[in-house]
């Protein structure tokens, strides 16, 4: 097996983002992460495939130095899919916007959660149409005003969280795109999970929607506004480390470590492996200012995957049919050879 390093993974191509675009660094934590892969399953480069659709974020493929497919608006997932069923040996990833993923290619995206189809999705959300000039997205914000809004959406958004594990989804995570090694940590995460991973990045298009997610974002207030979930660990956040979630009756509640007799004995432990899908909606869900943003892996529990389970199928009716081929069967039964 080859040795790989970031190097082995950049194409000879420009990158053609604008200076500042989220993007890049999303780039930079897969280019990073494609060789631990490769070590850690055993996988020649060759092995590895990136698909797109369209927009911004799907031009990653050109700045991959990897066999990749451009897909049509919306279809990203569709050809993904095809790409794992007709080969499961490869390790394919999607690259998709919130428009190509959520609108356009909703259907798909859903579905391919459904089946559990063992691939690595990799949705950029900067809640905009970018490359078609800013129009509002299916995650704008209630009330955006954009081109295609000029008086400000009346449209309630997705979460893609939410989307994700109300279609049963078995593996979701989420990163904000300066973080490069959060984004590197879930892609690790994503690619040792068996079934279909959703990567939700939040992203920034400094053209467009310029600081769509600075308020958790931002340096000074991150920590107060954002909760990184690891497995194992409190869910405690805060600049001083000091507030924390738990469990209120069915709801989520945020407290203060030290006050009100709490400490952090009482503060939730993440188990993203626990087959907690409530659990896991409500930290999907959260958000600021009522609750810190969940960043880290939310949910990562085993179930079957379709490609394995469409080989084993076909393996099975192989077995037990008379016929075996096409040869087989024009040769079968009464034949005449014309000379």
């Amino acid at each position: 097996m080859s040795k790989y390093t970031l190097k082995d993974f950049k194409s000879d191509q420009q990158v053609r983002w604008c200076p500042g675009c989220g993007d890049y660094s999303v780039l930079a934590a897969l280019q990073r992460a494609l060789p631990k892969v490769c070590e850690e399953q055993g996988l020649e480069k060759e092995q590895v495939v990136v698909i797109s659709g369209i927009g911004c974020s799907s031009r990653l493929p050109y700045y991959m130095d990897t066999f990749g497919f451009h897909s049509i608006h919306g279809r990203a997932t569709a050809v993904a899919t095809g790409v794992k069923v007709a080969n499961p040996a490869l390790s394919v990833w999607q690259a998709s916007g919130d428009g190509d993923a959520l609108a356009i290619g909703g259907n798909h995206f859903i579905h391919a959660i459904r089946r559990n189809i063992d691939l690595n999705i990799m949705l950029f959300n900067n809640r905009i149409y970018g490359m078609t000039k800013g129009q509002y997205s299916p995650t704008s914000r209630l009330g955006t005003i954009t081109k295609t809004s000029p008086y400000g959406t009346v449209e309630e958004p997705f979460n893609p969280g939410s989307l994700v594990l109300g279609a049963k989804g078995t593996f979701f995570a989420r990163s904000i795109d300066a973080d490069v090694m959060l984004c590197e940590d879930i892609m690790l995460a994503a690619a040792r999970h068996k079934g279909t991973s959703v990567m939700e990045f939040l992203t920034n298009c400094v053209i467009f929607n310029n600081g769509t997610h600075a308020d958790i974002t931002a340096k000074e207030t991150r920590a107060d506004r954002t909760i990184l979930l690891r497995k194992g660990e409190k869910m405690i956040f805060g600049q001083n480390r000091d507030k924390g979630l738990v469990l209120d009756g069915w709801k989520l509640k945020v407290v203060e470590i030290g006050k009100d007799g709490v400490t952090e004995d009482d503060i939730l432990t993440h188990d993203p492996t626990s087959d907690n899908l409530g659990l896991q909606m409500m930290l999907a869900d959260m958000r600021w200012p009522e609750f810190p943003v969940a960043l880290g892996v939310i949910r990562d529990v085993a179930a079957p995957t379709y490609e394995t389970e469409v080989s084993r199928q076909c393996e099975e009716v192989s077995a037990k049919a008379r016929v075996h081929s096409v040869d087989e069967l024009l040769c079968s039964g009464s034949v005449w050879e014309v000379k």
